[in-house]
């Protein structure tokens, strides 16, 4: 019904996994977070559909992972290139994008180095530069993931991720989540983390000239809440909103989200 569907673009040696859904006229890219890491959307295009089926009604939507085999030294901007690619192969030529976290570090560098390519952009819980958060959160995955220990670093993002209230409520199921869906190997996450470690589009920012809206939680415990203000400051045109008592998840969480964000994209531009 939701005309959902699994894909493969090889980009270089290597495939990228993506998925699709939707009939709409326009196209509209999500990209995910570090969990991208650990699975690819392979396999999730009905999931995904659904939890996004609101985005169904106006547009094709395509969610994208990184590729499947990273080399070291793999940055945030080479995924931007990498993700600029993938477009022309599937013949998309301008795009509405969206990415959260990690997504959204990748989605500045494209909106920086191929704006024709960017419509609209939405930022969602990320950040442009390092703040000391985000280096002790990630670096104590690193750590973990190093150690081969997915159950800590499963429940750890959970933990950090989520708001209170809803820690209460599935904190229990964080333990099972722990024992299912290990990686044969953790050398894609590390590849990734680290490449979010690194990420500094900051100075670039006032480069994008597309309408902007970021979005994130004010008790986001892994990028900041402040993160989403310095971007607000140097992209021109943007517009910010923080939801009250959420976190990361809070496009997991904050029941107006895709609402929130459709009506941005549908919304006439307007310079500021």
């Amino acid at each position: 019904m939701l005309n959902a569907k699994n894909g493969t673009v090889t980009i270089g040696d290597t495939e990228m996994d993506y998925i699709s859904f939707g009939k709409g006229d326009k196209a509209l890219i999500i990209l995910p977070g570090l969990g991208d890491g650990l699975s690819t959307v392979k396999g999730t295009a009905l999931p995904f559909a659904i939890a996004y089926r609101a985005f169904a009604v106006n547009y094709k939507v395509y969610v994208f992972s990184r590729k499947n085999r990273l080399s070291e030294g793999y940055s945030t901007r080479d995924m931007a290139a990498d993700q600029a690619e993938a477009m022309k192969m599937l013949a998309i030529s301008q795009a509405d994008i969206m990415g959260v976290s990690q997504g959204g570090m990748i989605a500045q560098y494209l909106a920086i180095d191929y704006p024709k390519l960017v419509n609209k952009l939405v930022l969602v819980v990320t950040l442009s530069k390092q703040n000391e958060t985000m280096q002790k959160v990630i670096s104590s995955w690193i750590d973990m993931a190093e150690h081969g220990d997915y159950k800590s670093l499963i429940i750890d993002t959970a933990e950090k991720s989520y708001s209170e209230k809803y820690l209460k409520t599935h904190r229990f199921l964080f333990p099972i989540l722990g024992r299912v869906g290990k990686p044969k190997d953790f050398n894609r996450f590390l590849i990734q983390a680290n490449s979010c470690i690194f990420h500094c589009a900051y100075h670039q920012l006032d480069e994008i000239m597309c309408p902007t809206l970021i979005l994130g939680g004010d008790s986001d415990k892994i990028a900041e809440s402040d993160s989403y203000v310095e971007m607000a400051g140097r992209i021109r045109n943007s517009e910010l909103y923080i939801y009250k008592g959420l976190g990361h998840a809070v496009y997991e969480e904050a029941r107006d989200f895709n609402t929130r964000v459709i009506h941005f994209l549908t919304s006439l531009s307007t310079d500021g």
